[in-house]
């Protein structure tokens, strides 16, 4: 489903950031591990579509995603990858219902009451109508998560999605990732510094030495 080999990437020559190659099938899950500076965040980056490697493949779904350029390779990551992030990106003046249809209509998917069915399934259902700033903060975590999904994608990449959360509500996003993505047979990478998350994940790469 996701898979990365041979990739080169650095801000400074002297300091070439270690890229380990990723082999996920759909339905898989893995956990990058680092501190603040180790390069986790740049590898979900060079994964999303977002950062061009210097050298090496991201291929997804047998697409190798730099062979796609502008309004292309924008529209792949739209209907092929689910991003979540520490802090939702979500707009406030929408409701929570408007934010999905939103993403549904830049990828070009249709709903098929998937928006329903993902509400129901994060526990945010009667949220449906209400704008973000109605919601608490594990609740806008949730409709990222919602967001990220709404398009059934092939791979959902979560960058810090527990940091700013308390134990409960880190433990809640983190059981919705594995059991959304596993519903969907996406491949779920989640990049952290966040111990907490170790437990809940068993396939796992250190980045930047030991912890």
């Amino acid at each position: 489903m996701i898979l990365a080999k041979n990739i080169l990437f650095y801000y400074d020559k002297a300091a070439r950031i270690p890229f380990p190659d990723i082999a996920l099938e759909g339905g898989e899950e893995l956990l990058v591990l680092g501190k603040s500076g180790s390069g986790k965040t740049t590898v979900l980056n060079i994964l999303g579509g977002l950062l061009r490697p210097f050298e090496g493949t991201v291929e997804i779904d047998e697409t190798a995603i730099y062979d796609l350029r502008g309004a292309a390779l924008d529209k792949f990551r739209g209907a092929n990858i689910g991003m979540v992030f520490q802090k939702p990106h979500i707009l406030a003046p929408l409701t929570v219902k408007e934010n999905l249809r939103l993403a549904q209509y830049f990828s070009g998917k249709p709903d098929h009451g998937l928006i329903d069915r993902l509400l129901q399934d994060l526990g945010i259902s009667h949220k449906a109508a209400s704008k973000v700033t109605a919601l608490s903060e594990g609740e806008a975590q949730r409709v990222s998560i919602a967001r990220a999904l709404v398009n059934n994608p092939k791979v959902v990449l979560a960058d810090e999605p527990t940091a700013s959360l308390d134990d409960e509500n880190a433990e809640m996003v983190i059981h919705l990732l594995k059991e959304q993505a596993k519903k969907m047979h996406s491949a779920l990478i989640i990049v952290t510094h966040d111990h907490r998350v170790k437990e809940h994940v068993s396939n796992q790469i250190m980045m930047g030495g030991n912890q």
